[in-house]
């Protein structure tokens, strides 16, 4: 098998370059590997998908060395191009790394650990026609957060998603949103706080908003927030962060939980889905699992 290294050498990511450089040279004539550096954005996903369309039937593990943006973009790469003989696995040196928090306690960023793991097969979300989301798409509130603080990254601000939360709660806690799960309309017509469709379990660094997800079992765990008043909210917040809000009854009273295979997403205005962090626009999406569509490696535990 072939060791394929994707480091995000984008703006603000090269920082960590040369020690991941380092290691992975150090491994030279133990495994066959190549390096690839990311030179803009997506350009990890054009590449990936040529390596899968050009070497159908060669095996080739993708090491994605970055955060969940790095993820998406070798995932989305995968599934344009093509998983068969195919394999996905992660470095954790990015700012953000969501995803790995559903493997507690296992190390994401030894090379050795990787090399000895184990294949497991793992679902993903399809968006539309040719986007995916291996850990969770959000609308509504949070991915307005996002939305927000990325078009103020790139005018220069700091602080981005702070001011990205002022204005989500400024502008972005009555969503008109419809959204039917599995055919079922779950709001019919009522505004709403925001939505998250989880393949895994965390967003946001510290947000364990799915906490029943399971990767493999073929189901999307939706987690629909009604709208409520700013002291609504904000009492709801402690519990979403750690994962018990759909256990505690006076918590549990906002949310409207369901398993689904597909959602169907409606907004009243043009707006943004987050997937794992990135950002698609549009007003009309439709979410399916794809279950056991991509083969990950779970690194070795100590």
């Amino acid at each position: 098998m072939q060791y394929c290294f994707i480091i995000n050498n984008g703006p603000g990511k090269t920082a960590n370059a040369p020690k991941i450089l380092d290691e992975i040279k150090a491994l030279d004539n133990l495994i066959d590997f190549r390096i690839y550096k990311t030179t803009a954005i997506r350009t990890a996903t054009e590449f990936v998908a040529d390596q899968c369309r050009n070497h159908p039937d060669k095996e080739i593990c993708f090491i994605a060395c970055g955060g969940d943006g790095t993820i998406n973009e070798v995932v989305t790469g995968m599934m344009r191009g093509g998983t068969t003989h195919k394999h996905l696995a992660v470095l954790a040196y990015g700012s953000g790394n969501d995803f790995i928090k559903y493997y507690p306690g296992l190390n994401f960023k030894n090379i050795s650990d990787l090399i000895n793991g184990t294949a497991t097969d793992i679902d993903i979300m399809q968006v539309n026609d040719s986007s995916y989301s291996i850990n969770v798409c959000n609308f509504g509130f949070d991915a307005d957060v996002c939305a927000k603080a990325n078009k103020l990254t790139k005018k220069g601000w700091h602080n981005v998603y702070r001011w990205g939360l002022i204005h989500a709660i400024l502008f972005a806690r009555f969503n008109r949103i419809d959204t039917i799960v599995d055919g079922e309309p779950i709001n019919r017509g009522r505004r709403m706080l925001l939505c998250t469709l989880g393949n895994n379990s965390h967003i946001g660094a510290e947000y364990h908003c799915s906490p029943r997800a399971k990767n493999n079992d073929g189901l999307i765990e939706v987690g629909y927030v009604k709208a409520t008043t700013l002291v609504g909210f904000l009492s709801l917040m402690s519990d979403y962060r750690k994962g018990t809000h759909l256990d505690n009854p006076r918590t549990a009273a906002h949310f409207i939980y369901r398993q689904a295979k597909t959602v169907e997403i409606h907004c009243h205005k043009p707006t943004e889905l987050c997937l794992d962090g990135e950002m698609l626009p549009g007003q009309d999406f439709k979410v399916e699992i794809i279950p056991g569509a991509i083969s990950f490696i779970v690194p070795a535990s100590e």
